[in-house]
């Protein structure tokens, strides 16, 4: 059985996912909430297979409790459900670690197949939206908001933490104080609304790899 949990607020919608998943016979839904930190809390605990999450929510979003989640327990996959289309909640979305992307929209049967697929290891996400987005942020045309608030000394510094190097390399090859260089990544993981130092080193390296790879 996959074992699914529904972020929905809007109870009817949640009733009629339910229903729907269960009527596929090996789909269990093991939880709801119609709270995004009430999600964010309960998932990790009830440890599903995947969880359809709502990307708009009352008290936040979809896309940050799947972000939460994964890096909690990342054997946990997001799918996220959204009635609205748009680069910037996609480009949200692959940075949270999710597996899909589908809009409301979408057919009951195609949904079933999309929670089996995720489930199973797959991703929904387009492949061409996919790379038009990430070309858009790696050409400059538009900034992702996760980097518009760094400055340039904190940008080269999150791209040496994505290198695996430690406080005290980074300020060798800076030339500055390992404790300035610790003050920077507190700021930075701040401004990111990060936790920790590996979540900044997992963002860093899908916003900066590819063009790091080209520029060697």
């Amino acid at each position: 059985m996959i074992r699914v949990f529904l972020l929905d607020d809007h109870e009817v919608v949640r009733r009629g996912l339910a229903d729907l998943l269960h009527s596929a016979g090996d789909i269990e839904v093991v939880g709801e909430s119609g709270s995004a930190r009430e999600a964010a809390r309960r998932i990790p605990a009830l440890r599903p297979d995947m969880a359809v999450l709502d990307a708009r929510l009352p008290d936040g979003n979809g896309i940050d409790v799947c972000r939460d989640v994964r890096a909690i327990d990342s054997a946990i996959k997001g799918l996220i459900l959204t009635s609205y289309e748009d680069d910037e909640a996609l480009f949200a979305a692959i940075m949270a670690g999710a597996s899909g992307y589908v809009l409301k929209q979408i057919r009951g049967t195609d949904l079933v197949d999309a929670v089996r697929r995720v489930a199973g290891g797959q991703s929904l996400l387009d492949p061409a939206v996919t790379k038009r987005v990430l070309e858009r942020i790696r050409n400059g045309v538009e900034q992702p908001r996760e980097l518009a608030s760094l400055t340039d000394q904190e940008r080269r510094i999150l791209e040496y933490v994505a290198e695996g190097l430690t406080n005290r390399e980074i300020a060798g090859k800076m030339f500055l104080a390992e404790k300035t260089i610790k003050n920077y990544v507190s700021s930075l993981l701040a401004k990111l609304g990060l936790e920790r130092r590996t979540q900044a080193a997992v963002l860093a390296t899908r916003l900066l790899g590819d063009r790091s790879d080209r520029a060697h």
